[in-house]
């Protein structure tokens, strides 16, 4: 588990406890990746890129045979696995009398929510339907908003074969902001093609704006959004904002994609003024891209 979030969301460990399982915080001292980052950053607060890194090592090094490690996540065969989500909200919309669409949102970090629903839509989009599909991403970690469109590798180890994708570079490490799930360097190949063609449009939201977001969503809703989660349901609010001014009736769906109460340190953070927001330095992008200037072109 990414070493912030190991320390940001302590229920997490506790429930894989009571489960059987032992949560370990990445980088860890027991893969040689995690070694050598330590070296090199002891204080680090750990990236997804990094923990996939060790996960990889830890299964292909186990000589019991009996360690798997299963993606869930930017690669494209787990994106179209997804799509059963935007597929059963299809049904679900028939049911309403809904037969159209204008606004599409999900949060995306490594792309496979975003793509589970919004796939099925981009299919029509693709074939003529005129429908906006947003992805949301923090500001603090802009893969699509600032990100170029490279050949990267998808772990920090550079274990993961090179994949074409908007990237901040592998070895980028993002701030550590509560949405855990959205701090990832790159984004899922198919949606950075989608983004390439320009059948998306890619939004990078503060987590302020966001943990507001989902404090109006709870108290309005009775359910406490994932600090993921209110990017989207964020972004669904100034589409909402948008389309009343602007006078029109839009039928705007979002992807809720999880609940907060394992994040209610987050919440507490914003609740009492501790949160700020993060504003990622151009230097820090280019330093990343730097070691990847050699790499082919997509």
């Amino acid at each position: 588990m990414v070493r912030i979030s190991f320390e940001q969301k302590p229920y997490r460990k506790l429930m894989m406890a009571t489960w059987g399982a032992n949560c370990v915080a990445s980088p860890s001292t027991e893969t040689k990746a995690g070694q050598t980052i330590l070296e090199k950053d002891p204080d680090t607060p750990g990236s997804l890129g990094i923990a996939i890194s060790e996960a990889i090592e830890a299964a292909v090094t186990d000589k019991s045979g009996k360690t798997r490690y299963s993606l869930g996540s930017v690669t494209n065969f787990v994106c179209m696995h997804q799509t059963v989500i935007g597929l059963e909200t299809k049904k679900q919309l028939e049911k309403f009398g809904e037969k159209k669409v204008d606004v599409i949102i999900g949060c995306a970090g490594g792309g496979s929510n975003f793509a589970g629903l919004s796939f099925p839509f981009l299919y029509d989009k693709i074939n003529g339907a005129d429908i906006e599909i947003i992805p949301v991403e923090p500001a603090s970690c802009p893969t699509m908003t600032r990100g170029p469109y490279v050949y990267d590798n998808g772990d920090t180890a550079m274990m993961v074969p090179l994949v074409a994708m908007h990237s901040l570079g592998h070895t980028f490490v993002p701030p550590p902001i509560h949405a855990g799930g959205l701090r990832y360097h790159g984004m899922a190949p198919l949606v950075s093609k989608a983004v390439e063609e320009g059948l998306l449009t890619p939004l990078a939201l503060h987590q302020i704006e966001s943990y507001e977001a989902g404090v109006l969503f709870a108290k309005t809703e009775g359910i406490i959004p994932a600090p993921e989660t209110t990017h989207a349901i964020a972004a669904a609010i100034r589409e909402a904002k948008k389309a009343k001014e602007e006078g029109k009736e839009k039928v705007i769906l979002f992807n809720f994609s999880g609940h907060g109460l394992m994040d209610l340190t987050g919440y507490d953070k914003f609740l009492t003024g501790q949160l700020t927001d993060y504003d990622l330095p151009q230097e820090e992008i280019d330093k990343n891209l730097e070691l990847i200037k050699h790499y082919p072109k997509p």
